[in-house]
């Protein structure tokens, strides 16, 4: 993915090579994508028939970029007598403005052709090279190229237009131009696409609210980074990953179900739409920084909770959804996942993130007007989700076409045995155990405090302590000192070693005599790269450094992680899994991606990527928030906040100005005094780098 050139304004996005190309390819799904949807396949400049070589390519926003390029090779490049600029944006529409620079002292004439396809693939048919149903035609029509795709009444459209003369055909656009000497020449191409319904109207302006306007993004993004807190600090690396992060979460805000509420979509390009667990994660993450995120979660999801028992989608009333998607297939109901509930971890989440919200904010309205969805979740954790009626969270799809692994591990192979084998179904992970435990003791504060029922409150309090007890009696593996990564059908413990019971700290359901070793195993070799905590420890047998969920390294797991350590205590710790992090951040151009590789340290030296990682994606564009969250130790109570640094010495000065909360506006401010003692696993580990160059640049 990292060869591709992006831009992105929501859920909509294009992708193509150095050149500013879209060629189709089995390697990679390039191409104009919005509403999970591909509107262009091909898009392919040629001046006289030659193809163009890049110089360069400015990346100026995450909405817009430039390609210099030159016609032939790159031996061409010494005497190139003419020149191509192509400045691209998203905003609304697609547009791309060619500009023709002439370098001789004589006129010339030029012949440019775009070459334009589309075959309207849904995102993962594309990423699969599959071919799909339906009616393919074109129509050449005076100043524009319309193509568009027929499926019984689903009916994509794209439509590509240029503000200068130009000779259409069914295949692309052709540009006769004369230059004079020295001269220039230029045209703006756009290409929007849309998906027609019923008397060929826009679905989305079925959008409650919708406008079909385009906003000045960069007037958008000034005001978003000066609307959150400033970040002043000795530390380049740390400047550059937060204003990177905030960068990455306006760059994934889209209107989806309503134009009223603004999402978060997840990641790019095979995420740009809502998942339940990553917008709960991320506005978790955020909530010091970007409340709004919070709520905007919270509100969509609260109004899509599920209301039925509906097999093919497995949801069941209560149950916060897994995931929307916008495509074909769903609409023919050829996949589960239009609107898809398969996950056993978002709803406790939900309820967890109410709380937490409210605790922040002090949006009492918010919590009174969720209240029956609150209810509902709890419920569900109770009913539908307690499968062997024995008080756990337990899960087990329905959906032929659903998620074997309904956990945040979700690939098929994620729940193993330590040597290898696979669990039979229904399965309850260990940190489920800990979401609907947190969900509880949270549940009974808001009952007790805005929702007038200390009955109510008085049984989650009972509830969750019998399920304190239950699960550090039947989770504990005493001969090795940690927690099962989860119970199979039979009641008998799933014994992998994972980065799951991390999660654990961060509910609080370890019991206080055993987090010390629950500590040790996360930071032991096994687990603990140097640069984060692996999913899976490298001597289970299902161990992949390049491994989704057996052996990489997730930036948001790895942040939750850090939060249950800052819980319980454990400050060296949460420091060196910050720092590892921070460290790692460099080599990934100040961003965090979706997951990178589980090498050691003493091996590579440097984070390897993982293969078809999401960049941007949102709760790893969190993970640094959090982790400021952490290294600060920011906590609200009541109606002021409380601060209590334990900041890595490497780190220096770091500030942290108008963190906007119930208290109104409050700076955090620490100094690194937590010493990191060196060891020798990773003896070529070094300080980061430190310029004194503030994050507010």
């Amino acid at each position: 993915m990292k060869d591709l050139v992006d831009i992105l304004d929501g859920n909509t996005f294009m992708l193509s090579d150095s050149r500013g190309d879209v060629d189709p390819s089995p390697d990679y799904p390039s191409g104009l994508f919005a509403w999970d949807t591909r509107f262009l396949s091909k898009w392919v400049l040629t001046v006289d028939g030659e193809r163009l070589h890049a110089l360069s390519v400015d990346d100026l926003q995450y909405f817009e970029c430039r390609f210099f390029l030159v016609p032939g090779e790159p031996t061409h490049y010494v005497d190139a007598k003419t020149s191509v600029i192509r400045h691209r944006s998203l905003s609304g529409a697609f547009e791309e403005q060619l500009t023709v620079l002439n370098h001789r002292d004589e006129p010339v004439e030029l012949t440019l052709r775009v070459e334009v396809d589309c075959d309207f693939a849904d995102i993962f048919d594309a990423r699969e090279a599959r071919s799909l149903p339906g009616r393919a035609r074109r129509f050449v029509e005076p100043g524009r190229l319309r193509l568009r795709r027929d499926r019984e009444r689903h009916v994509s459209e794209t439509v590509v237009s240029t503000s200068e003369p130009a000779e259409i055909d069914e295949h692309g656009i052709t540009f006769r131009i004369e230059l004079g000497p020295h001269g220039a020449w230029s045209t703006t191409l756009q290409a929007v696409g849309v998906i027609l319904g019923a008397g060929g109207r826009d679905v989305r302006e079925n959008l409650r609210g919708y406008e079909q306007t385009r906003p000045e993004k960069r007037r958008e993004l000034r005001e978003w980074l000066a609307q959150a807190p400033k970040l002043t600090c000795d530390c380049e690396p740390l400047a550059d990953v937060y204003r990177q992060s905030l960068v990455d979460l306006a760059a994934l805000q889209y209107t989806g179900l309503t134009s009223q509420v603004r999402l978060t979509a997840t990641g790019l390009p095979w995420f740009m739409t809502i998942f339940g667990r990553h917008s709960l994660i991320t506005g978790f993450q955020a909530l010091p920084f970007k409340p709004q995120l919070a709520r905007s979660a919270l509100w969509v999801l609260g109004l899509l909770q599920g209301g039925r028992i509906d097999d093919f989608r497995d949801e069941e009333p209560g149950k916060i959804l897994h995931e929307i998607r916008y495509g074909e297939p769903g609409g023919f109901e050829d996949s589960p996942y239009t609107t898809y509930y398969g996950t056993a971890d978002c709803t406790s989440l939900f309820v967890i993130l109410l709380d937490e919200y409210e605790r922040w904010t002090g949006d009492v309205e918010t919590v009174r007007q969720l209240e029956f969805e609150a209810r509902q979740a709890i419920a569900w954790i109770d009913s539908y989700g307690n499968l062997m009626d024995d008080g756990y969270v337990w899960y087990e799809r329905r959906s032929p076409g659903g998620l074997e692994n309904q956990g945040w591990k979700d690939s098929w192979n994620a729940i193993s045995y330590a040597d290898g084998r696979l669990p039979g179904t229904p399965r309850a992970t260990c940190e489920l155990q800990g979401y609907a435990y947190d969900a509880k003791i949270r549940a009974a504060r808001l009952a007790r405090r805005f929702w007038n029922d200390p009955a109510y409150a008085d049984r989650l309090e009972r509830e969750a302590a019998q399920l304190r007890t239950r699960f550090n009696r039947d989770f504990w593996i005493a001969e090795r000192g940690y927690y099962a990564l989860a119970l199979d059908a039979e009641g008998g413990q799933v014994d992998a070693l994972a980065s799951n019971m991390g999660h654990l700290l961060w509910s609080g359901i370890v019991d206080e005599s055993r987090a010390g070793q629950v500590v040790d195993h996360l930071f032991s070799r096994p687990l603990f790269s140097g640069w984060g905590v692996r999913t899976l420890a490298d001597d289970q047998a299902r161990y992949n450094p390049i491994g989704y969920h057996t052996g990489a390294i997730w930036p948001w797991d790895n942040s939750i992680i850090a939060l249950g350590l800052r819980r319980y205590g454990f400050v060296e710790e949460s420091a060196r899994l910050a720092m590892g992090l921070l460290e790692a951040s460099r080599y990934f151009g100040a961003r965090m991606p979706e997951a990178f590789a589980g090498y050691d340290r003493r091996l590579t030296r440097y984070p390897v990527q993982y293969p078809r990682a999401c960049g941007p994606h949102a709760s790893s564009a969190g993970t640094p928030l959090a982790l400021l969250r952490t290294m600060l130790g920011l906590r609200p109570h009541e109606d002021h906040l409380t601060i209590d640094p334990a900041i890595p010495e490497d780190l220096g000065r770091v500030e942290l100005i108008d963190i906007l909360g119930r208290w109104g506006r409050t700076d955090a401010f620490g100094r690194g005094r937590v010493h990191i003692e060196p060891d020798e696993r990773w003896p070529g580990r070094g300080p980061v780098a430190r310029d004194g160059r503030g994050g507010d640049r």
